[in-house]
């Protein structure tokens, strides 16, 4: 049989990650909108009930970020196994995941409980500290279903099945704004909780979004050769120290890339409001733009796994390229976008002519990073898929903490030019870091392609 013209196949893998990736997308933008409610309808209850929800959102998103993302180790090895055809293996395996979210999420909640000592390190305002933490308590009680609805959302995910979360998704927006205003204006007989009940709308949004998923891969006939449902398993030690030697270094690496966007906010929090103002506008549209590259690297995730569970690494290796490709032109549109818009687009959030002025100018440098940020997510989901993660975490952790933030620092506080450019030198740390991570994610991903190709029974 005579090979497939390589232009028709690079469409049909086109195809296949943008079917995976666009549910991702749908569903990634779900859950921030899920923040944005939050903090416009605690910021129309006042100042006090919106600091406690920032507050609140500063630490259980990161314990959120860390616990999810060594439950990421779920989808490579369900589609390594789906791949090889050796679907009733992934029932036992998802079992024992759900036993680690179990206690991840656990932890993480015992964690959010017991975090008041460390409002009073931060010298937090004494009045916020009992609604802070009302409003991390509530979220806690949902921090168990959360894990164990991301350990069902990595299983569809790695089968190939994306559209679950992304109509979950929906659904827990759509229930999270009635919720938040049932919970903080006391209706249906509840007490008027104010930003704490933003806490407890978001724990019952975890709640349904597992009870949802529950019911969903219970009885859609496409997960019932996994046999999920089929016995009860005890927590098996091996198999949950091999899911965490591949988890922990991807949840490290997810902590490590987000934690530092909060660390430069505290840098340049003696700045003035106007600066801060500037850098969260920018923050925040450079987040929504790279929920596109991100959801392509979930995607790859599940291409390469697929590919490399049917014996055949050579199409893994094709899928990782693809996705780099597809997340590189999305990079040069989005990069094109920014540069003709970067004046308009902070008019969206505010009118302050300072703030616009700040906002615009740092979004020069989003615009630069586009690709690099493109480059350094789809090589990290490629190796993921290749389940080589100890070295996202190695190169997350180097590229981020040990070059960018150094050297934003300098440029940006440290003076080490004539002048310190304040949020514009953190910003061009950021952009230095990111292309250190691109260049060795790329070196690494060609590295681990090459051996399973070379070595495909070792590997």
């Amino acid at each position: 049989m005579p090979p497939e013209p390589r232009l028709r196949r690079l469409r049909r893998e086109l195809r296949a990650l943008a079917d995976l990736a666009l549910p991702i997308v749908v569903a990634q933008l779900a859950q921030i909108a899920m923040g944005f409610v939050d903090t416009l309808m605690a910021g129309r209850v006042g100042p006090e009930a919106l600091a406690a929800v920032a507050l609140g959102n500063s630490f259980w998103v990161p314990a959120y970020l860390l616990s999810t993302g060594i439950l990421l180790a779920t989808t490579p090895r369900v589609a390594h196994l789906r791949g090889a055809g050796r679907q009733p293996e992934i029932g036992p395996l998802v079992r024992q995941a759900l036993w680690l979210a179990l206690a991840a999420g656990s932890a993480a909640a015992l964690l959010l409980w017991n975090v008041e000592p460390a409002l009073h390190l931060m010298r937090v305002e004494a009045s916020l500290i009992e609604p802070t933490m009302g409003y991390l308590r509530a979220v806690a009680c949902g921090m168990p279903a959360v894990a164990l609805y991301y350990v069902l959302r990595c299983f569809s995910d790695g089968l190939g099945h994306t559209r679950p979360s992304m109509l979950i998704g929906i659904a827990g927006l759509l229930l999270n704004i009635p919720a938040n205003y049932v919970f903080i204006h006391g209706k249906l007989g509840l007490p008027a909780m104010g930003g704490v009940g933003c806490g407890w709308a978001t724990a019952l949004v975890m709640v349904f979004m597992l009870l949802a998923m529950l019911f969903w891969v219970r009885h859609a006939p496409h997960y019932r050769p996994s046999r999920l449902f089929e016995r009860f398993d005890r927590p098996r030690w091996p198999e949950l120290r091999r899911l965490l030697a591949i988890g922990l270094p991807i949840g490290v690496a997810v902590f490590a890339e987000a934690s530092i966007f909060s660390v430069i906010a505290l840098l340049i929090g003696g700045l003035g409001a106007q600066v801060v103002a500037g850098h969260q506008i920018a923050l925040n549209f450079s987040g929504l733009v790279f929920m596109v590259p991100y959801s392509l690297g979930m995607a790859v995730t599940v291409r390469v796994g697929h590919a490399l569970g049917c014996g055949s690494p050579r199409d893994a290796r094709f899928s990782a390229g693809t996705g780099i490709i597809a997340a590189l032109g999305f990079a040069t549109l989005a990069a094109g976008l920014m540069l003709l818009l970067r004046e308009r687009i902070p008019h969206i959030y505010s009118s302050d002519p300072a703030v616009i002025a700040i906002a615009s100018s740092l979004l020069l440098y989003s615009a630069l990073f586009q690709f690099s940020d493109a480059i350094q997510v789809t090589a990290a989901g490629a190796l993921r898929g290749y389940q080589d993660t100890r070295a996202i975490m190695s190169i997350t952790l180097l590229a981020y903490w040990g070059v960018g933030l150094p050297i934003g620092y300098g440029l940006g506080l440290g003076g080490w030019l004539d002048e310190s450019s304040g949020p514009r030198g953190l910003w061009q740390g950021m952009v230095i870091g990111l292309s250190c991570a691109a260049l060795l994610l790329g070196a690494r991903l060609i590295r681990s392609a090459r051996r399973h190709i070379h070595e495909p029974a070792a590997a």
